[in-house]
């Protein structure tokens, strides 16, 4: 089914955009915002999983940056503007006021986080209102907006933005280091590169990216890395399209390094999707005989497009499969080199996925290491003798990465680990621990066991 005036697929944002596309410029955009936030922070949805579905119903990429702007503004800010909202209204909104409740937040992030024209902010939300219907709250929103403009949302320590029960994880794990883990959490995530080796040098990369006039910095980290200091749409990347360069944070591309299989070794990325790392370690060497494994078969497509745009899938098989349960897909081949990137609590991620600091639970945490656990000695049993596994995380809990790895290895005969150096993080026994915002990257473990012969 489509939308008659527009021709684009009809979805739950398209009644929004439709009857407020003859208003001032900007309005549908913060309209839909306040509908994304709403299922995010009312509805516990998946912050990509809206914004996929919102995000193409805006023709105007400016609007569709804006979008993801006010989103991601919000989640990061959202303690401190629901203190203001308290503070600032004496009756609170009800729980069917959830889009309304969005709104306001919404306008408050244009005016704190995003500093955008405080005229411009304050008309297009109002507007925004009385395109959804609400009226008899302009007013309200349009006073709310007006006081944040002249006292600026009250402060909050960044530890106030996470579950209590998350802070003080954090800071039983990283005492020394929490406030700096807070604060990295909630700074917007810079642009990093992966250079395609395939269709060239790093050099050449950085080459182009001047000649465009893009300013680009090479890791000294990474080898493949470059970093964007003022990120650009990726269709202005030269090369881009045709698979030269893909978006990956530099610790997702330490893992390529970590690995570092043998040319011709038989590699499972056991748990694939959407394809960025298995596409790493094919673009340096093409011999590989790798399988990209993963339980969703709805995101096998994203790895075959990925593997397609980098030109790397010659040697490469994607496979719809459950990692902890071998017999009901594996041919008995064993592997010479696992990568083991195990679901995890995202808490390395979180100025990137802003949303698990409204979904995440404690009881999530114990039911991952469980389901972590079983993937480490399933995966084991598919690794030859003398054979590698780098068992990562995107999670700074020491109980997802150093306390999971140490009961592997205690109650898994023959099971060793090789070093990794300080390019990968903090000591962390028989791993490494990067924290966020460390070395400008994401929070990210690493660990390389060794399966003694």
């Amino acid at each position: 089914m489509t939308n008659a005036r527009s021709g684009k697929p009809a979805g739950p944002y398209t009644a929004y955009t439709a009857h407020t596309a003859h208003t001032a410029p900007g309005v549908p955009t913060r309209v839909l915002a306040a509908r994304v936030l709403a299922q995010v922070i009312g509805r516990g949805r998946s912050l990509k999983a809206e914004l996929a579905t919102a995000l193409p119903t805006l023709d105007d990429s400016r609007d569709r940056a804006l979008l993801e702007a006010l989103c991601f503004a919000v989640l990061r800010r959202r303690a401190a503007y629901d203190a203001a909202l308290a503070q600032w209204m004496p009756r609170p909104l009800s729980v069917r006021e959830d889009e309304l409740r969005a709104l306001l937040l919404v306008g408050f992030a244009q005016l704190d986080a995003l500093e955008l024209p405080a005229h411009a902010a304050l008309s297009a939300t109002v507007d925004a209102a009385r395109a959804m219907g609400r009226d008899r709250q302009a007013g309200m929103v349009n006073a709310l907006l007006r006081r944040a403009q002249r006292e600026g949302i009250p402060p909050l320590p960044p530890r106030d933005a996470f579950p209590l029960w998350m802070a003080e994880k954090i800071e039983q794990d990283w005492p020394d280091e929490a406030e700096a883990v807070f604060s990295a959490s909630l700074q917007a995530a810079p642009l990093w590169l992966r250079v395609n080796r395939q269709h060239g040098s790093r050099e050449a990369m950085l080459q182009q990216m001047e000649a465009a006039g893009i300013a680009a910095e090479a890791s000294s980290i990474g080898a493949d890395a470059i970093r964007l200091p003022v990120p650009v749409a990726v269709t202005a990347l030269p090369g881009f399209a045709g698979g030269a360069l893909s978006v990956q944070d530099l610790s997702a591309q330490q893992v390529a390094d970590a690995l570092a299989p043998r040319p011709g070794a038989r590699v499972l990325d056991a748990c694939a999707a959407p394809g960025g790392k298995s596409a790493h370690l094919l673009e340096r060497d093409p011999t590989l005989h790798l399988l990209a494994l993963d339980i969703d078969a709805r995101r096998l497509k994203r790895i075959s497009e990925t593997f397609a745009r980098t030109g790397v899938g010659q040697n490469a098989k994607v496979l719809a499969g459950d990692a902890t349960d071998p017999a009901s897909w594996w041919d008995g081949q064993l592997f010479d080199t696992i990568l083991l990137d195990a679901p995890c609590s995202a808490t390395g991620i979180i100025r990137r996925q802003p949303d698990v600091l409204v979904h995440r639970r404690p009881t999530d945490i114990d039911a991952l290491i469980a389901l972590q656990a079983r993937l480490l000695d399933a995966c084991w049993t598919m690794l030859a003798p003398g054979g590698t596994l780098l068992y990562a995380t995107c999670s700074i809990l020491r109980d997802e990465n150093q306390f999971q790895v140490e009961a592997f290895l205690q109650r898994t005969r023959g099971a060793g680990f090789l070093p990794l150096g300080e390019a990968y993080g903090h000591d962390s026994w028989a791993g490494r621990q990067r924290l966020p915002g460390e070395d400008g990257a994401d929070g990210f473990f690493y660990a390389r066991l060794l399966k003694k012969g």
